[in-house]
């Protein structure tokens, strides 16, 4: 029963979501929303209940499937970016980048917080 409790927990926070951008008119995805709502909860809260862990590991798993209607979507406008290529091509390069350094920073900090115990 454990999962079932996470999975209300995360259905819950979509949901929350979703009132946020119907009152606020956010052009933002609910889904978005309620993960910021989620993991500002969870950093208050100083850990990831054991219910949440439960329900979000298969979900991690199935992450590629979840995305894919996002990625076939953009095959069906796929005329209205022809003259956005160099914008779309400096947005990938620019965000991979940032994603990457963002990332071996963070690494770096925690690694090295662990070693300083």
């Amino acid at each position: 029963m454990p999962a079932l409790s996470g999975f209300l927990w995360l259905i819950s926070y979509w949901l929350i979501g979703e009132v946020v951008i119907y009152f606020t008119g956010l052009p933002v995805s609910s889904g978005v929303i309620g993960m910021l709502l989620l993991c500002a909860t969870l950093a208050l809260y100083g850990r990831v209940p054991s219910s949440i862990a439960a329900a979000a590991q298969p979900l991690i798993a199935l992450l590629a499937m979840l995305i894919m209607p996002g990625v076939v979507g953009v095959f069906f406008i796929i005329g209205e970016l022809a003259g956005q290529w160099t914008a779309i091509l400096i947005a990938l390069v620019a965000g991979t980048l940032l994603s990457v350094v963002t990332t071996l920073w963070l690494l770096k900090r925690l690694i090295g917080q662990s070693y300083d115990r």
